[in-house]
């Protein structure tokens, strides 16, 4: 009886690493068939250093089960340990991350690096650039690569050069399956409770990075504005379907480079997306700070998506997303994209780049 039961603990064991990337995957693949995964959804399906498996091994003892996965380096692998924590289920993987599984629920917690706490949510504090109904703060315009990413539509076509930045966000928190996301509190009111179950001080900077992303989810849109946070890639696909139908074609920006230095770069061309029909529709979700992904996703109306090539000054080639917002009468008139551009709400359209971990979602001609 005891071997059969450990060898049903090695199942689910195996199973459980195996579902955080196939679960989402599968569920892709039932809902939007023959639909290209954008390059910064597959970042988003494995935490920050997951490698494909090289060989997995099996280790059953008094202890319980362990389950290790060798990728090949000394930096580790994937492992499960059942048993011997009271009666829960740990999954630590390669870049980090401990998901633990047990009568309390789900926790998921990254290692903290020279003394910081276990989750690093990002680095920079303050309000999204991409809500439109706050304020910026005036320590936004410095320092701030979002800065150079919005600019006027007059200056989207070829040949016109704009000084730009892309990084990517220092977040690589991967999504959760669903069911896992769903189990974890995602409120103001819960806020003592998640940021116990990830080991996260309340007065730490990571802390106050959380609480702002959950308040900012909890806040309504701008008239016309349709808002929601994804907890998971099921919902993001959920939400993005019941908005623009299942036919449609999600886009992200990617660059030859992860993050490249401020520089000149000239637009080679750009192409507007989505169908004729609904051109003026788009979901775009942009990536938050959290200690697992979440997305904050909207749908307006009025909006304009576009492929843009650009080359750098030292020869960088970008794949860039552009959005652009005819009707900005309902932002903010301290919005970061006035203070930047030097214009009035609905006096001209605004337009965008997505950073690399955003992605805007069209419909499929």
């Amino acid at each position: 009886m005891e071997l059969k039961f450990l060898h049903i603990l090695t199942y689910l064991s195996l199973a459980l690493v195996a579902s955080h990337a196939a679960l989402p995957v599968t569920y892709w693949n039932t809902k939007l068939p023959n639909t290209p995964m954008p390059k910064a959804i597959k970042e988003s399906l494995q935490p920050s250093g997951l490698t494909e498996d090289k060989s997995t091994s099996v280790d059953v003892g008094k202890g319980g089960v362990n389950v290790g996965v060798d990728k090949g380096h000394r930096s580790g692998g994937t492992n499960v340990n059942v048993g011997g924590h009271k009666g829960g289920v740990n999954v630590n993987t390669p870049g980090g991350t401990h998901v633990g599984v047990g009568k309390g629920g789900v926790g998921v917690t990254t290692p903290g690096h020279h003394g910081k706490p276990p989750v690093s949510v990002g680095v920079h504090p303050g309000p999204s650039p991409f809500v439109y109904n706050y304020a910026a703060k005036d320590d936004q315009l410095n320092d701030n690569p979002n800065v150079a990413l919005f600019f006027l539509e007059k200056d989207l076509h070829q040949g016109s050069n704009m000084n730009l930045q892309f990084v990517k966000n220092a977040n690589g928190a991967a999504f959760l399956p669903r069911e896992e996301a769903d189990a974890i509190p995602f409120s103001s009111e819960k806020m003592p409770e998640i940021l116990n179950q990830f080991s996260v001080d309340p007065d730490s900077e990571e802390g106050q990075i959380m609480k702002q992303t959950v308040q900012e989810c909890e806040e309504p849109g701008i008239k016309g504005e349709e808002k929601y946070c994804a907890t998971s890639l099921e919902s993001m696909v959920d939400f993005t379907t019941s908005k623009l139908g299942n036919k449609v074609q999600p886009l992200s920006t990617e660059t030859q480079h992860e993050n490249t230095q401020m520089q000149k770069y000239t637009i080679l061309g750009a192409k507007k997306m989505g169908n004729n029909n609904n051109n003026d529709k788009s979901v775009v979700c942009h990536k938050q700070n959290y200690a697992y992904a979440v997305f904050y996703c909207h749908k307006t109306e009025t909006t304009e998506s576009y492929m843009v090539s650009l080359v750098g000054a030292d020869g960088t080639k970008v794949k860039a997303v552009a959005v652009c917002h005819k009707d900005t009468s309902q932002w903010n008139p301290k919005h970061l994209a006035f203070k930047v551009l030097k214009v009035t709400p609905g006096s001209v359209p605004v337009c965008h780049f997505l950073p690399q971990d955003h992605i805007v979602w069209v419909p499929k001609n």
